[in-house]
C-alpha cells in the first residue's frame, strides 16, 4: 500500500536521525543556557564554513532577517528599497515596517526570479538597496545585479530563504554561495525551509567583518555589552535549543539537499514533454536545492483543475503565491494597479508546487507523476 504522501514529511525526515536531536535537547536543558548558549555561536560558525567562510550572525526569525539587514544600511525614511513583484511579502514587510518605500518590480517568466532590466529602469536618485529573492531555490542573477548595484551606488540585499546552499558562477569562473555576494544576505529557519529549526529562527551572512559587528549590535538591542548601547537595535536573538537543533540538521543537510534533487530530476524526465506544462526552467550559472518544485500549467483554469485532480487522489500540492503582493490590501498605498506587473500576475495563476522532499519515495513519486500526467492529457 502507498503510503500517505505529505507536502512536506519532518517527521519522516527527523525519524533518521532522532536519536542526535534527543541528544541536543537533552544537553541544553541540562546546560540551562536557554539564551545566547554555546550552540549559537557553534552553529555560526558551523554554518559559515558551509557558507565558505561567510560571517553568519543568527536571529529571531526570516523577517528579522530581512529587517536587520536594511536597518545596518542606515537609510533615510521614504528611501527606495527595489524589491520583486513576486515574493512572499515579508520582503515588503522589513522595508515598509523600517518608514522605507518598496518599489516592485517584475520577475522573470522562466526562473521566476527579479528582472536585472527591470532593476536597472526602477533606478532613481531616491533608492538605497535592491533585494534579490531566490525563489524556490534558484539563485537570481547575481552577476547583472551586483553590476547594477555597484555603478548605481546602492546596496544588494539578498533573501536567501529558500535557496540555502544554492551556488552561483560568475563569468569570471567564481563561485559564490547564495546570501554571500551582496552587502547582507538572509534566511530563515522556520521549519518547512531546507534547513528548519523546530520553531521560529533566522540567520544574516555577510563578508565584511565590520558590519558582522554591527548585525549583532543591532539583533541585541543595539548593544555591544550589556547595558551599553551604541544604536537603536531589535530584541531578535535564536533561541539556544534551536541552534543545537539546527546543528544536527546542518549535518544533514548535504543529504537532504541531493534528496530533493534526485525527485526533481525525476519530475524533470517525466515532465518535460507534457503539453501546456513547464518543469522549473534552470538558471546555467546557478544550482537548485528545491526548496519547492514549482510548474507552470498554461491555459485557463487548467492548473486549478490540476490542484482538484491531484487532492482528490490524496495528492497535496501548493500555490506560491496566489495573490501577487501588489494587489495586496495592505501595501495599496503604494499605488499599483492590477496590469502593473503582468508576468508576476500570470504567475500567480499558474503556479503549482508539487511535493519534493526527502521522505519521498520512488512509488510515491511515480504516483505523484503518473496523477499529473492523467489530468493534463
Amino acid at each position: 500500500m502507498l503510503p500517505p504522501i505529505q507536502l512536506l514529511d519532518l517527521a519522516a525526515e527527523h525519524a533518521a536521525y532522532q536519536a542526535e536531536l534527543d541528544a541536543a535537547w537533552r544537553d541544553t536543558v541540562q546546560q540551562a543556557a536557554f539564551i545566547q548558549g554555546p550552540a549559537v555561536g557553534a552553529f555560526a560558525a558551523e554554518l559559515g564554513a558551509h557558507l565558505g567562510g561567510a560571517h553568519v550572525v543568527p536571529c529571531a526569525n526570516g523577517t528579522d532577517a530581512l529587517t536587520l539587514a536594511l536597518l545596518s544600511l542606515a537609510l533615510p525614511p521614504g528611501t527606495e528599497v527595489i524589491v520583486p513583484a513576486f515574493t512572499y511579502v515579508a520582503t515588503l514587510e522589513a522595508a515598509a515596517l523600517l518608514g522605507l518605500e518598496p518599489v516592485l518590480v517584475d520577475v522573470l517568466p522562466d526562473t521566476f526570479n527579479v528582472d536585472p532590466a527591470a532593476v536597472r529602469a526602477a533606478l532613481t536618485p531616491r533608492t538605497g538597496a535592491v533585494v534579490a529573492v531566490h525563489l524556490f531555490g534558484q539563485c537570481a542573477d547575481l552577476e547583472q545585479l551586483t553590476i547594477i548595484c555597484q555603478a548605481a551606488g546602492v546596496a544588494l540585499i539578498e533573501d536567501n530563504a529558500q535557496a540555502l546552499g544554492a551556488t552561483f558562477t560568475f563569468a569570471s569562473g567564481s563561485t559564490a554561495y547564495a546570501g554571500t555576494v551582496g552587502e547582507v544576505g538572509t534566511t530563515s529557519f522556520f521549519p518547512s525551509k531546507n534547513l528548519g529549526c523546530l520553531g521560529d529562527g533566522g540567520a544574516l551572512f555577510t563578508r565584511d567583518a565590520a558590519r558582522a559587528t554591527l548585525l549583532q549590535q543591532l539583533a541585541n538591542h543595539g548593544q555591544s555589552q550589556k547595558y551599553h548601547h551604541q544604536c537603536i537595535g531589535l530584541n531578535s536573538r535564536l533561541d539556544t535549543l534551536q541552534a543545537a537543533l539546527l546543528r544536527v540538521k546542518l549535518r544533514h543537510l548535504p543529504a537532504a539537499q541531493a534528496a530533493r534533487q534526485a525527485v526533481a530530476a525525476r519530475y524533470d524526465a517525466a515532465l518535460s514533454t507534457v503539453p501546456g506544462l513547464q518543469i522549473p526552467a534552470r538558471d546555467p550559472r546557478s544550482s537548485h536545492v528545491f526548496h519547492q518544485y514549482t510548474i507552470t500549467v498554461e491555459g485557463g483554469g487548467r492548473r486549478d483543475a490540476l490542484r482538484a485532480h491531484l487532492q482528490a487522489h490524496s495528492i497535496p500540492s501548493a500555490i506560491y503565491y496566489p495573490l501577487p503582493v501588489h494587489a495586496q490590501p495592505a501595501y495599496a498605498y503604494l499605488g499599483y494597479q492590477v496590469g502593473d506587473f503582468p508576468v508576476a500576475e500570470r504567475l500567480c495563476q499558474q503556479v503549482l508546487s508539487l511535493p519534493v522532499h526527502p521522505g519521498l519515495n520512488g512509488e510515491q513519486v511515480a504516483y505523484i507523476i503518473d496523477q499529473v500526467i492523467a489530468s493534463l492529457f
